[in-house]
């Protein structure tokens, strides 16, 4: 990408859209195009066209979406599903239509079947049964690949998707019921330790696995992806190491310094067993992650303290 060039970012508010946007700024690039939701709703076609004819870009990062955790996802099926299609429709044509050189999509590691082998490698992508708690939101990713993978294929153009792993850090969404695990445990210690709480609880049994990434790590990652890939399959990005939900609660216990006790909730959905991302085409490119889970924790808890100090 040329230094003044154009670029796009589609939800920059977001944990991701702004983790690129201060990626990109920390590189020299200036001519950066933003727009918050109450400006532009990327579901509104005609307002999408009416942005894209206007600004011209010439690199979009695509990662505006509606997203939430295992209870978002389950509650809110057709809104996760109408709006991701809605969004990823609308600025991927138009970056068509108006001659955008690049587009990188960016999906989720919930495209993958429940059930599918872990590590999981990209060609594992439709080979059966997804999660049925974040069906509809998985398959709108799934269709943001494919879509993707169809403008190339009949016109030629240059774009790209990336599936990153579970992310977590600066801007997350630190909701009680909406929010992912990783933040909402963060919340939930920070809260018991400020009431001094006996124990805290936790959703499930603690058995599942999860992989989790620093957003500015992923950043990094679809900077460099821009610039030095120009493939049509898509390419995990992720740390390649996963932690059990229980062990992830014990390190953010240790960040918050919360000292009570912990209490797993098995009434409550564990969710897909495992789901570690297979990294070696990444890494294969010369890419590797700079921040340990530990230290992502601690950086993302002082960014949620900031951000709750009232």
């Amino acid at each position: 990408m040329e230094k003044q060039a154009k670029i796009y970012v589609a939800g920059h508010r977001g944990m991701v859209g702004s983790a690129i946007l201060r990626k990109l700024q920390e590189l020299g690039y200036e001519n950066i195009i933003t727009r918050t939701s109450g400006e532009l709703d990327l579901r509104d076609q005609q307002a999408v066209k009416e942005f894209f004819e206007l600004e011209k870009p010439d690199y979009v990062f695509l990662a505006a979406a509606k997203v939430g955790g295992i209870m978002a996802n389950n509650t809110y099926r057709a809104d996760f599903i109408y709006e991701n299609l809605a969004i990823q429709n609308n600025v991927i044509h138009f970056s068509h239509e108006n001659e955008v050189k690049k587009l990188m999509f960016l999906g989720s590691s919930c495209i993958y079947p429940k059930m599918a082998p872990q590590p999981l490698k990209e060609d594992f992508l439709l080979t059966g049964p997804l999660e049925y708690t974040n069906e509809p939101y998985a398959i709108a990713k799934i269709a943001g690949i494919k879509m993707v993978e169809s403008y190339r294929l009949q016109y030629g153009d240059n774009y790209i998707s990336v599936m990153p792993t579970n992310l977590y850090g600066i801007n997350d969404n630190y909701h009680p019921e909406n929010s992912h695990v990783l933040p909402a445990l963060i919340r939930k210690f920070h809260e018991a330790k400020m009431n001094n709480a006996a124990s805290v609880s936790i959703w499930g049994s603690g058995k599942p696995l999860r992989e989790f990434m620093y957003a500015d790590d992923l950043a990094d990652a679809c900077v460099f992806l821009m610039e030095n890939y120009d493939e049509e399959q898509f390419v995990n990005i992720g740390v390649g190491e996963d932690i059990s939900i229980k062990d992830l609660a014990l390190l953010i216990k240790e960040v918050v310094g919360f000292k009570g006790e912990l209490e797993f909730d098995s009434s409550k959905p564990d969710g897909t067993p495992r789901k570690l991302m297979d990294v070696g085409k990444l890494k294969g490119l010369g890419w590797l992650p700079k921040t340990s889970l530990k230290e992502g924790i601690a950086l993302a808890y002082e960014d949620f303290k900031q951000k709750n100090q009232a």
